[in-house]
């Protein structure tokens, strides 16, 4: 272990753990003042939040490579998810091997800090290699449909997540209230809020739904209270985790309040095309990995490149 995480990064992974002990008391309490209640998947759902959080703790605090390691891994579990559900799951192994060696790729760039092939390796490199695979198969029946859902898998398990680890990778002078880790910290625990917030708010003051073909569950009350609660939770912490001043603090929050949103009710809209609910079991009370990693499949190239931007690396 690097034992070198910034005392800002320790006092936030406190606060979560703290958030964390409080929801386990209530429902125990909960539980013995209406013992006849089914909390069940709210049980499952805390308990997996606890194991999440840990093995997050965990892979921060080891060294660089290690936590890369361990993005890796997760986007080799949301990938290989996201194909367990697909119609028309390629069968070749050739064309399948090539889709699971672009994260060892594409993490390599990572790892060495080569932004360039970072940033066009998947959307340029995998979007010519994919098809020229299947041609060479001479493959043509669903061609367009079974390219496509590829690719987007790759940029959305593989491209995407990869921005979470890549700020790991930006240097030092980028944040001086705790470098990559603080970073990667705010923008999982405003990601995950939202989620959190936008459910809360829905289910209490939710009426009018915004998008009924996609999702049921997300309406106008759950997505204004949902950004709201990030923002007032996201100013005061970007004073501890990152480099924003007050302005900044603001645009990044709305961005990762309005984008989660938006990277959820995509990934509904795929299970929703794919006529299922949850994308797996991994999680109890949660479901599947894309499950719990839909909105940061928005927020963390969002995040990522306003970041960047405005502070460098």
């Amino acid at each position: 272990m690097t034992g070198t995480l910034h005392p800002s990064v320790l006092w936030a992974m406190g606060g979560i753990v703290a958030v964390l002990v409080i929801a386990t008391v209530t429902i125990w309490v909960i539980d013995l003042a209406k013992p006849g209640l089914d909390l069940g998947e709210l049980r499952a759902r805390i308990r997996s939040w606890w194991i999440m959080a840990a093995v997050f703790f965990v892979a921060l605090a080891f060294t660089k490579k290690i936590s890369l390691v361990f993005f890796a891994f997760v986007s080799f579990l949301a990938l290989k998810e996201y194909l367990s559900l697909l119609p028309d799951r390629p069968s070749d192994k050739t064309l399948l091997a090539l889709a699971y060696a672009s994260i060892p790729i594409q993490y390599w760039w990572i790892g060495t800090e080569w932004y360039g092939m970072f940033i066009i390796f998947v959307p340029v490199y995998m979007f010519l290699a994919l098809p020229t695979r299947l041609v060479l198969l001479g493959e043509t029946e669903r061609f367009l449909r079974r390219v496509g859902t590829l690719h987007w898998g790759l940029m959305v398990t593989v491209f995407a997540i990869g921005h979470v680890a890549y700020l790991l990778m930006l240097p030092a002078s980028t944040n001086p209230n705790g470098g990559g880790a603080a970073l990667v910290l705010y923008l999982v625990v405003l990601t995950q809020s939202n989620d959190v917030a936008q459910f809360l708010w829905g289910k209490s003051l939710g009426r009018s739904r915004i998008v009924p073909k996609v999702s049921h569950n997300k309406t106008w009350a759950g997505f204004l209270g949902g950004v709201a609660t990030t923002v007032a939770l996201g100013i005061p912490l970007a004073s501890l985790l990152t480099p924003f001043p007050l302005n900044e603090a603001v645009a990044a929050t709305l961005i990762i309040g309005v984008g989660g949103f938006v990277g959820d009710i995509i990934i509904s809209a795929v299970k929703r095309d794919l006529g299922i609910k949850d994308a797996g079991t991994l999680l109890p009370g949660h479901g599947g990995i894309l499950d719990r990693i839909d909105s940061l499949t928005f927020t963390a190239p969002l995040f990522f490149h306003f970041t960047r931007y405005l502070h460098g690396g």
